[in-house]
């Protein structure tokens, strides 16, 4: 089976619809999907690394472009979708502690969480629930997404044949790696406010 889900992810990194997957995965997990677009963005930066560029940027603007949306959902929509979404990844008993810390270090939540594996959208959601403001807010996250997706891609232009041959060679240990990332995000975020 996770022979069958690499193939198909690789198959799709090498796909023309390769970078439009990229930017949806990206956009949508700064706002309310839970899969990182690392899990894209590795195999395509690992078959093209002269593009690996590239996509960091395309997985950077997506992924403000998704902040963007996940700021409206906390400023406009925060007590429908906004609210199910924090329940949902179960951070809603945290949200007074965590707007206690925005109110003192905003910038600093904004640009720690965007490159660790906390839920990006957490914060997105709370910068407009919080009314932080929105230009800092945007200047923040290019800043934070793409120290993030550029340093993947960096690595993996520099250093992807070793990296490409441990994927192929052990695809399940890598997808549980990123499993594990994910979800030490969640448990993290919970824990620390």
């Amino acid at each position: 089976m996770l022979d069958t889900l690499y193939a198909r992810v690789k198959a799709l990194a090498h796909s023309p619809h390769a970078e439009a997957s990229l930017a949806a995965v990206a956009f949508a997990e700064s706002s309310f999907f839970p899969i990182p677009p690392d899990i894209l963005l590795a195999p395509m930066a690992l078959a093209y690394p002269q593009r690996a560029w590239r996509f960091a940027l395309v997985a950077t603007v997506a992924s403000v472009f998704g902040g963007m949306l996940g700021y409206a959902i906390g400023a406009l929509l925060y007590d429908t979708v906004g609210q199910w979404l924090v329940n949902l990844y179960g951070y809603g008993a945290k949200m007074d502690a965590l707007k206690a810390t925005y109110a003192q270090w905003g910038w600093l939540v904004i640009l720690v969480k965007g490159v660790t594996p906390i839920p990006y959208k957490l914060v997105t959601i709370t910068s407009g629930l919080l009314g932080y403001s929105f230009p800092l807010f945007v200047a923040l996250s290019v800043v934070t997404r793409g120290a993030r997706f550029f340093l993947v891609a960096g690595a993996l232009h520099w250093f992807g044949e070793p990296v490409r041959n441990a994927m192929e060679r052990n695809f399940a240990a890598v997808l549980g790696g990123f499993a594990a990332l994910v979800i030490a995000g969640f448990v993290i975020a919970i824990k620390v406010f």
